[in-house]
C-alpha cells in the first residue's frame, strides 16, 4: 500500500488520519458518521486522503472546521460519546478500527481504498462499531471484517 516510514506505509497512516477525522467531525457535529462520509463527498475524502501527511501536520480543529464549512456539514443530534457509559474511545482509536476495516476489505477486493472507505461507513458495520455501549468496536479486526462480508453480526 505504499512506501513504509516506521511500522505502517504512509498510505495506512493517511487512511488512518482520514478515519479519524471523519470522526473527529462526527462528534463534533453530533452527526453519524455515514453522514458526514456522504457530506464530504468522494472529491474532498480523496483529497484528505491524498494530502493527509500535511493535514495532519495542522490543528485537527481548523482541519475539521474548514471540511465542515466547505461540505455544508449540520449540527445533527446523535451524540455517542455523550450516550457512552462507560470509557470513551478517542477519534483516533475509532480511526484505526475503520482504517484497519477498509484496509482489510480493500486489500481482499483489490478495490479502491476510497471506495471501500464510501462502502463501510455506509454499511449495518458503522453503526455497530459506533455504539460505544457495545463490544464491537473492540473486536478484532479479522472479525470485523467477517461480519462486514456477511452483511450481519455473526
Amino acid at each position: 500500500m505504499g512506501k513504509e516510514i516506521g511500522r505502517e506505509s504512509q498510505k495506512d497512516n493517511d487512511l488512518f488520519y482520514t478515519c479519524g477525522l471523519i470522526d473527529y467531525i462526527a462528534r463534533k457535529t453530533k452527526n453519524v458518521r455515514s453522514y458526514v462520509v456522504n457530506r464530504l463527498g468522494k472529491e474532498r475524502i480523496e483529497k484528505i486522503y491524498d494530502l493527509a501527511d500535511v493535514y495532519h501536520c495542522d490543528n485537527i480543529e481548523r482541519v475539521a472546521e474548514d471540511f465542515i464549512e466547505e461540505a455544508n456539514i449540520e449540527n445533527g443530534s446523535f451524540d455517542n460519546v455523550g450516550d457512552c457509559m462507560y470509557i470513551i474511545p478517542s477519534h483516533w482509536d475509532i480511526g484505526k478500527v475503520y482504517k484497519r476495516l477498509i484496509k482489510m476489505a480493500a486489500e481482499k477486493e483489490n478495490a479502491d481504498v476510497v471506495d471501500v472507505l464510501f462502502e463501510v461507513y455506509n454499511s449495518f458495520i458503522s453503526e455497530k462499531i459506533d455504539d460505544y455501549n457495545s463490544s464491537m468496536y473492540y473486536e478484532n479486526p479479522s472479525y470485523l471484517l467477517a461480519c462486514y462480508e456477511e452483511k450481519e453480526v455473526l
